[in-house]
Order: structure tokens, then sequence, then C-alpha cells
């Protein structure tokens, strides 16, 4: 049965209305001070631009425009965001200052990109979350009004914006849960399973931004013959069931997996979502819009999202942060059934994106370090419900990667080149890599050091082991939750792991990092930086925000070795390593991931290779903090920084009887039974 989270009432049409009404005549005031009142001015324009789009919704016209109709309102909405027009909007917060001065400023751009959000909410036709947003705007212009120093107008506006957040949390927050866990909440799902895929009329449904990736990944998967399509979902929806048959997960208890897709890929999409159903498991489709993995589409203006990704800093606080806890406690308990069954993600990534490296704006909101420490607690208490609820130790996920039409010229081959990466031998790889765990397993840790301008020189603790013929360090992972095949990987020892990790060029949550180099020690971070910018404090800033997390230091939650040599030869032959994603450049050499561990909250869970023996490094000293104070076991995070196979040196286990057994050497693979895995390195 199809369910819906908003039901018309008389009342919420007339705030519609009415607001709407006021809003139209905002340009004709002159109440405020010209720059004041320009701001106003702009951000009504906007309001007014996607107005149409929630009468169209209202009155079920969204479906009858013509596909020239279609992309002029996508232009419309979207138009804000453009690379020459955003740095002369209020929407940029460097702008805002300018104009408007420190006081109201940031503040005022914080709104305005709150009021962004209309758009989802007129193309979903939500006229309650429309009517939400423009309140806002209306009771803050009145604010304005009635003050008449910049100080005490700044005290009104972030009073709105703290209360707006804190009474609508329940909404906000609990629909975000809800559309995960539910699959009667099918609005994105019936686009994707009942329209017209062969009309790209149906991505303008959405409400989010639709561009040349979109419609181009759409039309090369229309090009592609249907039973290719199939065999594309077949190794995602076989990903994410093998992922719970090898972690010894009853898959029977699920009911739902939630789907995280890029528009253009709904062919292969509405696939997948048939073969789960007769796997039995209902699909959930939920929102992702600019800067979410659920439904999600091109970021229009990455800037734009940089620039306002820690707006929160002008509300956030202690109070602020137990109400939103206490919503999402409250969500679930009430949900619990429906948790307990959602089985977890099944996640198709893209990549192609030219790599973005944003530029560092003094007039973006910051965090105080009270609320750096406050947001970190608020991350681990928002774990910790959610693993109570939705069980570590009984979920899972897939994940699989494809290029976008922004990689390039040469976008079909290499689009071609990864469907083919994504469906290499299993057992040829399951082979291979066993004979390197087979080594890694005599050790009492491991050397890893840089060649040419990589300074990597870093010895990596191992655990031990009682008994070498039913237990492994390293677990022997081959094509299941990771799509493609390709990495032996373990979590270290933290007591004993020190040493330097270093890159010269890495890609990390679609930011770019130039020379990344973090100093361990007892496996912790003890310092850190790169040549992002042009002072050492915003280099750190950027890590520390970025990659850290607001965390003080972080563990190393996992050291791999990647061994699938043929994605790494695709990215060095296309030119496209830079943009390949963590997915697979995590394949294509050794790794080392800073923060929680591959098995977080899943640690007591036994965890066995296909030669049957268990992997017993699930833990360290960190995670296993989560048996006395659980808020100081997880850090909520978990970032795979590789070292390319042309930076990297050697590879060396040492025994604890003092033997120095060869994994890699200069590069290239030497323990026997891995000859294979060079031939594609030498041939390039």
């Amino acid at each position: 049965m199809s369910k819906t989270f908003y039901q018309e009432t008389d009342d919420i049409l007339e705030r519609f209305e009415l607001a709407t009404e006021r809003i139209s005549t905002i340009k004709e005031d002159e109440a405020l001070p010209s720059q004041l009142q320009d701001y106003f001015n702009q951000v009504a324009d906007f309001v007014m631009t996607v107005l149409p789009i929630m009468k169209k919704a209202i009155n079920g016209e969204l479906s009858g425009r013509t596909l020239q109709e279609c992309e002029s309102d996508n232009a419309a909405v979207f138009a804000i965001y453009d690379k020459d027009r955003y740095p002369q909007s209020y929407l940029c917060p460097t702008f805002a200052v300018e104009k408007l001065g420190e006081e109201l400023g940031g503040p005022l751009s914080a709104v305005f990109y709150q009021l962004t959000h209309i758009i989802e909410a007129a193309f979903a036709g939500r006229v309650d979350k429309f009517t939400i947003y423009i309140e806002l705007l209306l009771q803050i212009y009145g604010e304005c009004q009635i003050e008449e120093e910049d100080k005490y107008r700044r005290e009104s506006i972030l009073e709105a914006l703290y209360s707006a957040k804190h009474d609508y949390s329940q909404l906000f927050i609990s629909e975000q849960i809800i559309s995960m866990i539910d699959a009667d909440y099918d609005f994105y799902t019936n686009i994707i399973m009942k329209d017209d895929l062969s009309d790209d009329r149906y991505m303008y449904k959405y409400g989010m931004y639709i561009g040349q990736n979109e419609r181009m990944i759409a039309a090369h998967l229309r090009s592609l013959p249907h039973e290719d399509v199939v065999a594309m979902a077949r190794t995602y929806v076989d990903g994410y069931i093998k992922g719970f048959e090898v972690t010894g997960k009853d898959i029977t208890i699920k009911d739902t997996v939630g789907i995280h897709a890029p528009v253009g890929f709904e062919l292969m999409t509405r696939e997948a979502i048939r073969m789960f159903s007769e796997a039995g498991l209902s699909a959930t489709v939920r929102f992702g819009g600019k800067t979410s993995r659920d439904l999600y589409s091109s970021v229009p203006n990455k800037q734009c999202e940089y620039d306002h990704k820690d707006d929160r800093a002008y509300f956030w606080d202690k109070g602020m942060a137990d109400r939103m806890l206490e919503v999402l406690k409250n969500t679930f308990e009430k949900h619990k059934e429906l948790a307990a069954v959602y089985g977890g993600p099944a996640v198709i990534e893209t990549f192609g994106e030219v790599p973005f490296e944003p530029a560092n704006k003094q007039a973006n909101a910051t965090y105080t370090q009270k609320q750096n420490e406050l947001n970190v607690y608020y991350a681990s208490q928002n774990g910790q419900i959610t693993n109570e609820y939705v069980h570590g130790e009984e979920r899972s996920f897939t994940i699989i990667a494809y290029p976008i039409p922004e990689i390039g010229k040469d976008f079909n081959e290499i689009f071609n080149e990864t469907v083919a990466i994504n469906t290499m031998d299993y057992e040829l790889y399951k082979n291979i890599q066993q004979h390197i765990i087979d080594v890694l397993d005599q050790g009492d840790y491991v050397h890893v050091t840089g060649r040419g301008d990589n300074h990597t020189d870093i010895k990596v603790k191992l655990h031990h082991l009682d008994n070498p013929d039913t237990q492994t360090n390293f677990e022997n992972c081959v094509a299941d939750v990771n799509i493609p095949v390709g990495e032996v990987f373990t979590s270290p020892e933290l007591e004993g792991t020190e040493g330097v990790l270093h890159v010269t060029q890495v890609y990390l949550n679609e930011l770019s990092y130039r020379n990344l180099e973090m100093t361990f020690k007892d496996g912790k971070i003890a310092s850190y930086t790169c040549s992002n910018f042009a002072t050492e404090e915003e280099n750190k800033k950027y890590i520390y925000d970025n990659v850290l997390f607001k965390h003080e230091t972080l563990p190393l939650g996992e050291f791999a070795i990647g061994t699938n040599t043929r994605a790494f030869v695709m990215g060095q032959r296309f030119g496209i390593a830079d943009k390949l994603p963590i997915l697979i450049a995590e394949k294509t050499g050794p790794h080392f991931a800073v923060g929680d561990t591959c098995y977080s909250h899943a640690e007591d869970v036994p965890m066995y290779n296909p030669d049957g023996k268990e992997c017993i490094a699930r833990d360290n000293s960190c995670s296993l903090l989560r048996k006395s104070d659980i808020s100081k076991a997880y850090f909520n995070c978990h970032t795979d920084i590789t070292i390319p196979y042309y930076e990297l040196g050697d590879i060396t286990v040492h025994t604890a009887d003092g033997r120095e057994l060869p994994v890699i050497r200069q590069g290239r693979f030497v323990v026997p039974g891995t000859e294979e895995l060079n031939k594609v390195l030498d041939e390039m």
C-alpha cells in the first residue's frame, strides 16, 4: 500500500496562499536599508521562480509537461547555482558579507541556502515543507524591519533559525528515517518502476538538478543490449546477497533494502529492484539531492555546497543536538519493527567528475571548538541509536561504481572497461589473494615504503594468531560488499603501528588533496598536513574538517593490499587515476583507512574466509572500549587512503623470528602464485 507523509489540509493551504502572496509583494517594499532590501528581493525572486512548480504539482500538471518545458523549469530553478551568477548572489557567503556586513551577511546567506530546499518540496508536492521555509523567510523579514541595528537583527535571525530547526526537527528527521525503512513510502520508487524510461521527462519529476551527465548516462544505458543492463543489475544484487553469506548473516530475516543510485541509471535500478523483490526484499528509495547518496544527481555547484557545509554553526548547541537525537530515538522506537528488518544499503556510485579543490572563504560559517566537540558527540550518539535499532551484526551492504560522461571523450570505452572490471573472475582472485594472505599471516608486522616522490615509511602491527591453522589476520575480499574484486585487509593492532603515510595526490570524499601526509604513533594520527593551501593553518583545518571529521585524532582502522592491477591500468591508460572512486582506487594499491575498523558494530560476529579460517583481526584497542564506554569506541567515519603502484616501493612481512618475507618489490608482486597480477602492469 502506497503511503504519503503529507495530507493536504485547509489550514496548510491557507498558510501557503497567505505566505506566497506576501512574498510576491516584497519587491514593492522599501522598509529596509537598500542593500538589505536587495537581499530579500533576490530571495523573493527565487521563491517566485520555484512557485509555479509547486502549483503545477498541486494541480497534478508536472507529468504533462513537454521535454522543453521540463528543461526550461530545470534551468530556471537551478540558475542560482550558475558558476557566473553564484559569486554575485547572496547565496554566496562572501558576496553577502561584502554587501551586508559581517553581522548579517553570513546568517542571511545561510537562510538563503535553507530556502533552496523548496525546490525538492515543490516537485514532491509538499505544500507543508514549502510553507515552512517561506514562513521562515517572512519571519526574518519582519524581524529585520522591527530591529534597527544589525547586531540585534543578527540575534533575531539566529533565533528564528534555531526555532525553525528545533520546532520542525520532528518532521524532517522522522521522514528521513521512515523513508529509509518503510518501502510503502514510494514516491521516488514509483517514478523508477512505472514511468517511461525511454522518455527523459521522467527524471525531471524528482526535483533534482538534471545536467548533461544524467541525460547522457540514461541515453547510454538505453543504447546497451537489454541483457547487458540485466547483467549489471545482477552483479549489483548478487554482491548484496553474497555480503550476507560471507559474513554469516541471515538475509531471510530482512524485508527491505535501501537503494542508493544516481539519476540516469534507472534502467539498471529498475531491474535491480525487481531482482531484490524476487529475493524477498522490498526497495526503499529516499531523496538524496545535492549532498546525499540516496537517490542523487550531479552537484550543480560544489563550491556552494562547500561554502555552506558548516552553516549549522549558526544555531548548533547541546539543546539542539539533544532535540535531534530525541527525535531520532523516538522515531526508531515507534518504527522498531521496520528498522529490525531493514537489511542495509545497496549503493551505485559514480565517478568521473573533475576533481574539486575548494577555495576556503573567510566569510563561511565555522564551528567553535566547543561545537566541534558537540559534532563528535552527536555523531557518536547518532551511530549508537541507529545501531540499536538497525543492528550492525545483522545488516550488510554492497557498493558498485560506474563512470559518468563528464569523465571525458573516452566515456564509452571507460564504461565498458568498468563493467568488465566489475565482473572479473571471483575464483581466480580468491586463489591469488590466498597466496598473499598465507605470507602475511606469518608476520609480526608489515613494513610499507614508498618510492620516488612518495616518502611513506610505516610499520603495521598485526594481531597474534593463537592457532594459524584455523585463524587468519586478513580477510580475502573478492566481490561481495565491495565490488570489484581485489583486496586483502585487516584491522591492525594499534600499539606498535607507527610511521609516515604519504600520497602525492589523492581524492577523498569528492575533495582533492596534494601531498597528504600523516604520522602515526601507537596506531593513531599524531600529526598531519597537505599542500593544498598557502598556509599550514589552512592545510591542517582542511584535513581536520574533511578527513578527521573534527576528531583530534583517529586510529588506523584498516590496512589492505589492493590486487586489482587491471583497474590500476585502466586509471593510467585513460588518465583518470585521480577520478577513480575510492571503491575502485582502494583496489589499485595498498591502502590505509583512518577511523573505524571494517567490522564496526559487528566485531563479535565471527567472520570466515573461503578457506574456512576465522578472521580474528576484527577489533583494536579503540573498538574494544565498547565493552566499557561505547561513546569512546567508534568515530563514525572510515576513509581509505591508497598508495598507487607507481608510488609504491616495498611491502615486506617481518616475522617474530626475524625473517623478512617480500610481498611487493618496487611496485610488483613477488609472492609465488601472484604472477598473473603483474601481467597487465608489465604490458602497460
